[in-house]
Order: C-alpha cells, then structure tokens, then sequence
C-alpha cells in the first residue's frame, strides 16, 4: 500500500483511518474556527488524525441564485488562521486551473481536492498534480471504479504519487445515488488511499429542484460500513445547524452526533486492519 505523508501522520489504508471533516462551504471567520475547535477536541479526545475540510466556492451549484462562498483571498486568510490556532491540515476545492497556481504558492492548504462533475478534466488534474500537493479526486457518480486508474495516470504524468480517490456513490436512476462497496475494494487494488464520503453519499443530487436534497440519517451506517471493509479515511461534512446551512444541508451531520459516530467507526476499522 502507498503511504502518504502529512503533518505527522501518514495515509495509507493500511493505518488506522484518518477524519477529513468540517462545513460544506465557508460561511465566516468565525464559524469556520469554531467549527474547527469543536471537530480538532472530538478528535484529540479519540486520538484520530483530521483533516479540516470547507470549500471557500461552490462552483456546480444547482442553482444560478445559490450561495457560492467568498473569494479565494478571502479563504486564504481563514485557512492561515485556522493553521495557526489549530495546526491542523487543510483540504479545499479547487475548479480550475488558476486555483491550483494560487495554492501551489500557499502554505494554508494541503490537499486540493477535484469535485466528483471534474474528475476527468485532464487539465485540472495535471495542474493540481503540477503543485506537488496532495490531490483528492472525488470519483464522479458517472464512472465505475474501474476508470480511475485513468485519473492516476493522468496526474502520475506531472510526477506526483501524492494521490487520494474518494468514493461518493454511484448514480441510480434521477436524484439519487446509491454505493457498491466492492468498489472499495476494486480501488484499493491500485493502492493508492482510498476515502470513503459518507455525507457526498447520503446526497439527493437535484432532488429539490434548485438544491440538492439528502438523507443524512444513513450517514452513521453507511460509514460504519466502509470502516468494517477498510479504508484509509472517511469524509464527514459536518455543521452546528444543517437545516440553515447554505450548502449541503440535508446530508450533513449535525456535529452533536460526530464524536459517539467516530467512537464507533475507531472500533470498526480497528477489526478491519487487525
């Protein structure tokens, strides 16, 4: 299995799982620090490596009169300053290419992850690949896990091994999605760390019309699922007020219920890499 370093931990799905969580989108300064002390003493409290995960634009919202986040100048301020309070790693969306050249200049991000509709833009991946950062690449609703290793190779061409895929369910029928969790394992094939989304799963693409839906009452299971198989994270969105969230609500965990379910998934994983 490929390991991969950050701050000072590794990656790898053979190591115990790491926690990639935090709010679908930047809402402020202070929610996004707050959010990030709440999550940085849960997992402190489990002894679990965690990533803070927010995106500062949502750039494939359903609806031209969505909320889409702050500028990345903005962002930068806000990761910087939840690096410096928390020393937490930081994950972030990037859309195009001009993102990625900011962030290759940026101390504040360490992993730029591809949304699930880019995941196949070749000149994204090799410009995120070009950073020497890590890249996570969501893997689209549209493919089977067979296709990723075209992803691989596309961003192994810049020369970074530093790559990540992560599972979010597969399209099945009109606003919904559903997981094949043999996927996991066909992707592990190729060695590479494999996140599981747990909340990206739970999603109702389109499924209010001008907004996504979700059912994030399957959060817990579905993620206890993906760490009885082994993985080498799981990805939980997570708020203090989902239903007010501007983004993604109905499919993230309210961050009350985040600890009692990281608790468990220790104990899941701990049987699955025994």
């Amino acid at each position: 299995m490929i390991n991969i370093k950050l701050a000072n931990f590794e990656i790898s799905n053979n190591n115990q799982f790491i926690l990639i969580a935090g709010p679908c989108v930047i809402e402020s300064e202070k929610h996004s620090l707050m959010m990030a002390e709440k999550i940085v003493k849960i997992c402190q409290k489990q002894n679990i490596n965690f990533v803070f995960k927010s995106s500062f634009d949502k750039a494939n919202r359903s609806s031209i009169n969505s909320s889409r986040g702050i500028s990345i100048y903005e962002a930068e301020i806000i990761f910087n300053k939840i690096k410096s309070t928390f020393g937490c790693p930081i994950v972030t969306d990037v859309h195009n290419e001009q993102q990625c050249e900011f962030f290759s200049k940026s101390e504040s991000v360490d992993i730029l992850q591809i949304p699930a509709f880019l995941c196949r833009q070749t000149d994204l991946l090799i410009s995120a690949g070009k950073t020497n950062k890590i890249v996570n690449v969501k893997k689209g609703q549209f493919l089977s896990p067979y296709e990723i290793v075209n992803i691989y190779k596309k961003i192994e061409s810049t020369g970074n091994t530093k790559i990540m895929i992560t599972e979010r369910g597969t399209s099945f029928g009109y606003n919904n999605l559903v997981n094949d969790f043999k996927a996991l394992d066909i992707m592990k094939k190729h060695l590479y760390p494999v996140i599981f989304d747990a909340t990206h799963s739970v999603q109702e693409p389109g499924g209010l019309g001008e907004k996504s839906g979700g059912n994030k009452e399957f959060v817990a299971s579905l993620s206890i699922a993906a760490a009885s198989i082994g993985v080498a994270g799981i990805f939980i969105e997570t708020h203090d007020n989902p239903e007010n969230a501007p983004s993604d609500g109905p499919n993230m965990l309210n961050i009350d219920n985040l600890e009692n379910l990281i608790s468990r998934l220790i104990d899941f994983d701990a049987i699955s890499k025994k």
